[in-house]
């Protein structure tokens, strides 16, 4: 199989997971979010690290250790993950999938803004098209929720800080999920050791199908990520772009056919003004994308006649 096919294949394995989400964390029930939460830092270490011993791939260890700064950057990094890890567990437990989906749905639009304020990037107009329809969809679905869809904001705005983070730091997806998950092992192991002495924990008190399903959110955790680094390093970060949408795609299903959540007329107005912004936002990556290899083909050309 040719390797862009193979990577492309790797990338919707990678989204397909991610939007199945929503039909894994429910099945944990009666474990609390932050219980899950800790369950899945504890056995998401384990899960790659047990993929990393089958690649014997251990000699990035001393290189990390000797940069403080991408330490620091990966420590920052996994304590915004653990906000959108147990803001996504806690959303869809207590039934806001689509407005979980949301937060994903906006998080492209979320980024660029990020590159404007902390990047000093400037934007295309179409950019700013795509943000004001975004921006209008949030208003217009705050009016519907009768508050603000803090859920989807929180995850919309952690997803893409730690996305920035984990760009600054440049390490690679195995790599970076350990160090992440080994910052944040000894705090969820204190909080299952005193679940557990106030007997308040579920884990082996629900029968041994609920204790494997706890134990396979570190398996559901370090697969999607390997896949999708296996993937972006086969296929252009455009056709990655596109693919990102599936997610989202499938996790409002979800919630609207299997979680059978209300959709009342103004809230398909506002996801309708949110698909509307990732039209405009995608159909723009795309020109640019395609006029920056005609640029460079032009230049190729030149030079080769030169």
């Amino acid at each position: 199989m040719p390797d862009m096919r193979r990577g492309v294949l790797y990338g919707v394995a990678a989204y397909i997971l991610w939007g199945l989400f929503p039909l894994y964390w429910p099945l944990l029930k009666p474990s609390g979010a932050v219980e899950i939460l800790a369950h899945r830092m504890v056995w998401s270490l384990v899960a790659v690290v047990a993929i990393l011993a089958v690649r014997r791939h251990w000699s990035w260890i001393k290189g990390l250790v000797a940069q403080p700064r991408k330490l620091g950057l990966l420590t920052l990094a996994a304590v915004i993950i653990t906000v959108n890890w147990g803001t996504y567990i806690y959303a869809v437990n207590t039934g806001h999938v689509v407005e979980a989906a949301l937060g994903y749905f906006i998080n492209p639009l979320v980024s660029v803004v990020f590159g404007v304020v902390l990047l000093r990037e400037r934007l295309r107009r179409l950019q700013w098209v795509a943000v004001g329809f975004g921006a209008l969809a949030v208003l217009v679905l705050a009016v519907n929720y009768g508050r603000p869809p803090y859920m989807a904001l929180v995850l919309a705005v952690s997803f893409g800080a730690y996305g920035l983070i984990k760009k600054q730091a440049n390490v690679g997806a195995g790599e970076s999920l350990t160090v992440e998950t080994l910052v944040l092992l000894l705090p969820a192991l204190g909080y299952l050791v005193f679940l557990q002495q106030a007997g308040q924990a579920t884990f082996g008190t629900e029968g041994v199908g609920h204790l494997l399903l706890l134990v396979g959110a570190g398996v559901i955790t370090a697969v999607p990520l390997m896949l999708f680094t296996a993937a972006a390093n086969r296929v252009p970060l455009s056709t990655i772009g596109l693919l990102q949408y599936i997610a989202p795609v499938l996790q409002f299903l979800c919630g609207v056919l299997i979680a059978k959540e209300t959709m009342p007329p103004s809230r398909w107005i506002g996801f309708s003004l949110v698909w509307l912004a990732l039209a405009i936002f995608t159909y723009d990556s795309f020109r640019t994308a395609r006029a920056a290899r005609i640029a460079r083909s032009a230049r190729t050309l030149d030079h080769v006649v030169t």
